[in-house]
C-alpha cells in the first residue's frame, strides 16, 4: 500500500481542491458560473444526507437524552465560547482573517461520517453518534450563522433575513426534500453508495475551490503576515485539545457510560468542513471567504490525522 492511499480521501481532495485554486483560479466573470455550480452541488449534497437518514433513526436518537442535549450544548456553547475566546486573543496578535476564522470555527457543527466512523472504530455508541452529528447539522442550518453573527458583533459578517433565506434555501430545503422521498431514492442512494459518497466529497471541494479561488484573486498571503502562519497552526492546536479535552471531560462528568462518552468525544471535538465551506460562500465575500476558511481548514485536517490513533487507543480494553 502506498503512502498516498493511506491518506483519507477527503483530505486529499481538499489539499487538490486548495492546490488547483492557488494554479487556476476562477476569476472574473466566470465566478458567478462557478459559485452557482458551487451551490447546485451543496444543494444535492444535503438533498442526498436527508435520503440518507432514515427517519426512524431520527426519532429514536432523540431518546437518548443524556448524550443529545449535553452534545448540542458543547458544540454550539462550549466550542463557540473557545472560538470567541481565540478571537478575542488574539486581537492585535492575528492576522483579523484569521482570528475571525477561529470564532467561525467553533460555532459549527460535527462532522456525521468521520465522527460517526470513528466512534465505531473506538466501541462507541454508533447510532447515537449518527443521529446526535446529523442532528447537530440539521441545528447547524439554523444556529450556526446568527450564533456567529451574535458572538462577533461589529467584527463578523452581519446576518440579514436575505442570509438566513440563501442559507434555508440551499440546505434545509433540500434536506427537508430528501426526507420526503427517501422511500422512493433510498434504495437506489444505497446500491450506488461509492458514487454518492465520491459526490458528497467532489461537492465540499468544489466549495472550497470557489471560496479560495476567491482568496487568491485579492492575493490572500499579502493579508496574513508570517508570524500569522504560526498564529494559526498554534490556535488550531489549542482548539483541538480545548474540542477533546473538553468533551471527554464533559461525558466523565455526566456519569456517560463508555459507548456515550466515546460519541461526545468525537461528535464534540469534530467540526464539519461540509456545513463550514458552503457556509461560508454564503456569509462572507469571496475575497473574505478563503482566509476565513483556513481555521477550519487546517482542523478539520489535523482531526482526522488525530482521530485515527486516539480510536485505536479507546478500542482497546
Amino acid at each position: 500500500m502506498t503512502i498516498l492511499s493511506r491518506i483519507d480521501p477527503m483530505v486529499r481532495l481538499l489539499t487538490l481542491a486548495i492546490a488547483l485554486a492557488l494554479v487556476v483560479p476562477v476569476t472574473g466573470g466566470a465566478r458567478d458560473g462557478a459559485q452557482f455550480v458551487a451551490n447546485a452541488a451543496v444543494f444535492l449534497l444535503f438533498f442526498l444526507n436527508g435520503v440518507r437518514l432514515p427517519r426512524h433513526e431520527v426519532a429514536q436518537g432523540l431518546t437518548n437524552h443524556r448524550l443529545l442535549w449535553p452534545l448540542v450544548a458543547w458544540c454550539f456553547g462550549g466550542m463557540a465560547l473557545a472560538g470567541w475566546g481565540l478571537w478575542q486573543a488574539g486581537q492585535g496578535w492575528m492576522p483579523p482573517l484569521i482570528a475571525l476564522g477561529f470564532l467561525y470555527l467553533g460555532c459549527l457543527p460535527s462532522t456525521v461520517q468521520s465522527a460517526t466512523a470513528y466512534s465505531s472504530l473506538a466501541g462507541g455508541n454508533v447510532a447515537s453518534s449518527v443521529v446526535a452529528a446529523a442532528l447537530l447539522n440539521l441545528l447547524g442550518v439554523f444556529i450556526t450563522a446568527p450564533l456567529f453573527s451574535l458572538l462577533g458583533g461589529g467584527g463578523a459578517a452581519e446576518f440579514h433575513g436575505d442570509g438566513l433565506l440563501k442559507v434555508v434555501m440551499i440546505l434545509l430545503v433540500p434536506f427537508v426534500l430528501g426526507q420526503v422521498m427517501q422511500g422512493r431514492l433510498s434504495g437506489w442512494v444505497r446500491d450506488n453508495k461509492d458514487l454518492t459518497t465520491w459526490f458528497d466529497r467532489g461537492s465540499i471541494a468544489i466549495a472550497v475551490y470557489v471560496a479560495f479561488s476567491g482568496a487568491v484573486e485579492q492575493r490572500f498571503w499579502q493579508q496574513v503576515e508570517p508570524a500569522g502562519w504560526g498564529w494559526l497552526l498554534g490556535g488550531t492546536v489549542l482548539f483541538l485539545l480545548i474540542g477533546h479535552g473538553g468533551a471527554w471531560l464533559l461525558g466523565g462528568l455526566l456519569g456517560l457510560d463508555r459507548g456515550n462518552r466515546v460519541s461526545m468525544l468525537f461528535a464534540g471535538a469534530q467540526k464539519s468542513i461540509a456545513m463550514g465551506a458552503p457556509l461560508a460562500a454564503v456569509l462572507f465575500a469571496p475575497a473574505v471567504a478563503g482566509v476565513v476558511l483556513l481555521p477550519i481548514l487546517l482542523y478539520h485536517l489535523a482531526q482526522l490525522v488525530l482521530a485515527a490513533p486516539i480510536a485505536n487507543r479507546l478500542s482497546r480494553p
